[in-house]
């Protein structure tokens, strides 16, 4: 398998307080990797360090063999608009938009022409179970249908990685396995690759492998190699 991206002994402190000591990691395309860790231990930072929307302090971090890190912010922004996906916590769908507009966001803002951004966002709806749900605000959906929303959002453009952090966070066991289901059957569908950041075993558990971040290092369970 080819990685497609990784992290070399990146540190990252906020002010004073290091976040990230040497973290190293690799993943490879079309893997499903969970990073876990302790509350505090920097493994949201470590997927906002491989995701260009930190720069960090030194070492290194490259997607498909390019240096993430020494890239001018529009380049960084540009990588996360057409190659990227994400998926938060709490779904952060924009609130003036319809779920259907919602979806179509990153083929919009990529220079799809409205018409053909909203018809492909339209077939993820009866793809994720929200058929009726298309015109719809984030006010009206349930925290389970806003983050299938966001699912979509992620993955309609068809990034090379999703980044998810937390995305079951926010929700009930029982709807947190369903979402869990559809961003694997999606992502594997569409050969992207997924990291994905929880506290949560029965989350990880989805995962092709998993990385434990503490103190700010990376460091594969017993058994498995990093």
């Amino acid at each position: 398998m080819t990685v497609v991206i990784e992290a070399r002994n990146v540190e990252f402190s906020f002010g004073q307080t290091p976040a990230l000591r040497g973290a190293t990691i690799a993943v490879e395309s079309g893997e499903i990797l969970a990073i876990m860790g302790p509350s505090g231990s920097g493994k949201s930072t470590l997927l906002h360090c491989l995701a260009g929307i930190l720069v960090p302090d030194s070492g290194e971090v490259l997607f498909d063999g390019a240096r993430v890190d020494s890239m001018a912010e529009t380049q960084r922004s540009s990588l996360r608009r057409d190659r990227f996906g994400f998926v938060f916590q709490f779904g952060q769908l924009v609130p003036e938009l319809t779920a259907v507009e919602n979806v179509a966001l990153p083929l919009l803002l990529s220079g799809v022409r409205r018409t053909a951004a909203l018809r492909k966002a339209y077939g993820w709806f009866e793809r994720l179970g929200l058929e009726g749900m298309e015109q719809r605000r984030s006010g009206e959906l349930s925290g389970g249908q806003a983050q299938r929303v966001a699912l979509a959002r992620g993955l309609v453009a068809e990034p090379e990685v999703l980044f998810a952090d937390e995305p079951t966070g926010a929700l009930d066991s029982l709807t947190g396995e369903q979402v869990m289901d559809l961003l694997v059957a999606a992502a594997r569908e569409q050969g992207t690759t997924v990291i994905l950041v929880t506290h949560e075993p029965r989350v990880a558990a989805y995962a092709d492998r998993e990385v434990i971040v503490r103190d700010g290092r990376v460091n594969a369970p017993a058994g498995i190699a990093s």
